[in-house]
């Protein structure tokens, strides 16, 4: 299958090479020379920009920082829906808000093409792994007809429902995702201040009612558990930057809906305090050092 990928950065890079190890042609593109360098490296095309990616592909996938550059990728005389062919499948896999997932999809259909949003949860490493989740919206048909294309880069794929169900998903789950984080930090640091050891503190807590991903899986207590970025000086991971951005996409979401997320809005605040002290690369699970 031929197949265009728009978007070669963290977590693009090797869903692009996992594409590419499972036999499909692949062409990307990026604005980052030196992450095209790295697909070049892998046997992947590259194509000089966004149009000659999407030229004669079967599927297009797309993997982008925010809502406005998908937005400026599809829409407009200059977008791809105006050049690309549409029998071309539209897979935006990019974290954007329910709303301009919804809007673009509308726009692809009124030209005739099938899209699908399909963001992801794993971080990098379930990225280089072939192990994401994918939380997709859309036609079943059109959903059915990507799936052996994202079961390549993932082992999880969920139908939510209908185009922008995706990005509802995904915005609900790492809403829940950063006040998880925030709680165990705070628990954590409550037990220290107690002189307790943060690992039986954890392990006590792991098998007890308190006991959630952040604290089992990706505990934010440096050297308490290997392998996690909270024991590598909290590089790599999901940075603070994308947590405040999909926090914010809740509560955009949320305010647009009437809705009440007051959790919501506190870790938003939160991070973001978090990200102007010179954070934001860090990993997210770094809000464990945050200052009163």
């Amino acid at each position: 299958m031929k197949i265009g990928f728009i978007g070669l950065g963290n977590m693009g890079l090797p869903m692009a090479l996992n594409l590419l190890k499972a036999g499909h042609q692949v062409t990307g593109f990026d604005l980052v020379k030196i992450q095209l360098d790295a697909f070049a490296a892998a046997g992947g095309a590259i194509a000089a920009n966004a149009h000659d990616t999407a030229k004669d592909a079967d599927v297009l996938i797309s993997m982008l920082p925010a809502s406005r550059h998908v937005e400026g990728l599809y829409l407009g005389d200059a977008g791809l829906l105006a050049s690309a062919n549409p029998k071309t499948l539209l897979v935006d896999c990019s974290t954007i808000s329910p709303k301009v997932a919804q809007a673009v999809a509308a726009a692809a259909k009124a030209k005739g093409f099938a899209m699908i949003d399909a963001p992801v949860s794993g971080g990098t490493a379930g990225a280089q792994a072939g192990t994401l989740t994918f939380m997709v919206g859309g036609e079943t048909n059109d959903v059915e007809c990507a799936r052996p294309l994202l079961e390549k880069m993932g082992k999880n794929i969920f139908h939510a429902g209908g185009n922008g169900s995706g990005q509802t998903v995904k915005v609900c789950n790492n809403m829940l995702l950063g006040i998880q984080m925030l709680g165990t930090s705070e628990a954590l640091r409550l037990g220290i201040a107690n002189g307790m050891d943060p690992k039986v503190l954890s392990d006590i807590m792991s098998k007890s009612s308190g006991r959630n991903w952040a604290l089992e899986l990706y505990n934010p207590c440096p050297s308490v558990m290997e392998n996690v970025p909270s024991s590598k000086g909290y590089a790599g991971g999901f940075g603070v930057d994308l947590m405040l951005k999909d926090l914010s996409l809740a509560v955009e979401n949320a305010e647009n809906l009437d809705a009440s997320v007051p959790l919501g809005k506190l870790a938003q605040q939160l991070y973001e305090s978090h990200s102007k002290a010179g954070n934001g690369q860090l990993d997210f699970s770094s809000v464990f050092n945050l200052k009163k």
